[in-house]
């Protein structure tokens, strides 16, 4: 079967694809396998109307308000492989395979945590990246943020705004100059430079009690946020997009298309800056011109009903 738009990744910017795609009465294979990178996630927040939704009740939502569109299906597969040209595209699925006019790539970014031990037990928990997401509901708690650049330093003192009480954790990996230290420390934020040997979960294993570092002291700290690097996933890399110098697929600013003609992306893949409005919002922008291009060049074939 021939699809006119193949979707990579079921969460907010893959839904919002195929619904936008599904309006405009194509025909459409929502692909969705794979670890959930918010699955650690209690709620999701900063998405009106949904705001404090679980992940899994919004993706049931999102799936559920596909099912009007008789031209979407949507399948627990895996993309193995995209081969083809823009207009014909032969898509391996872990399911089999199909062809496909277009592609569109939502599917998101792999976090690379730290290794510090009880980090993977607090993320989610006690452990964010998005303080938009998530700060509101730790609010006036003991913060604290891992800093791995000086780009990026000043979130600290944006972590203000919800805490009184935010600290710099540097584990003595980034020579922060006093000039900066001076800042952070008149925005009433101090700078600590102690390596981290772990971090201690309160006794009911669901928030976390307490940092402890290598020299055997501790501070007690409720909440870290981090930035930890992210890459793309195996299907992203192997097509051969170009990436910007984060890591970030690019795209064609006019047509959304990545620099592999007739295949788009939308969502976290994109940039830096991410959340799942924004990833929903790129979802429907890509799906409405990528529909635009596709319908022009269905009409002029005579292949539209």
């Amino acid at each position: 079967m021939t699809y006119d738009v193949v979707i990579a990744g079921g969460g907010p910017a893959g839904l919002a694809a195929a619904l936008t795609l599904g309006r405009s009465r194509k025909r459409v294979l929502l692909c969705d396998a794979g670890p959930r990178r918010n699955a650690a996630a209690v709620h999701l927040h900063n998405f009106v109307t949904r705001d404090g939704i679980t992940p899994a009740e919004f993706r049931r939502i999102g799936r559920q308000q596909l099912e009007p569109y008789a031209h979407v299906e949507t399948r627990e597969a895996r993309i193995e492989e995209v081969r083809g040209t823009r207009g014909s595209f032969d898509v391996r699925l872990s399911t089999g395979s199909i062809k496909a006019r277009r592609i569109l790539l939502c599917t998101g970014m792999v976090d690379e945590s730290p290794e510090i031990e009880g980090l993977g037990s607090l993320w989610g928990k006690s452990i964010f990246i998005c303080p938009y997401c998530h700060a509101w509901e730790v609010q006036n708690r003991r913060f604290a943020y891992l800093a791995t650049s000086l780009e990026k330093i000043d979130f600290a003192l944006l972590l203000r705004g919800w805490a009184s009480d935010v600290i710099v954790l540097t584990q003595g990996r980034l020579n922060v100059p006093d000039d900066v230290r001076a800042r952070l420390k008149a925005g009433g934020v101090q700078v600590d430079d102690r390596p981290i040997a772990r971090l201690v979960p309160a006794s009911d294993g669901l928030e976390m009690e307490r940092i402890e570092f290598t020299d055997g002291s501790s501070i007690e700290r409720d909440v870290l946020f981090l930035h930890p690097p992210q890459h793309q996933i195996e299907i992203v890399t192997s097509l051969g997009l170009a990436l910007d110098a984060a890591g970030y697929v690019q795209l064609d600013p006019v047509t959304l298309e990545t620099s592999v003609p007739g295949v788009y992306a939308a969502g976290d893949l994109l940039a830096p800056m991410q959340g799942a409005l924004i990833a929903a919002a790129s979802g429907t922008l890509t799906a409405g011109v990528l529909n635009h291009a596709l319908t022009v060049e269905l009409a002029i074939e005579g292949l539209l009903a």
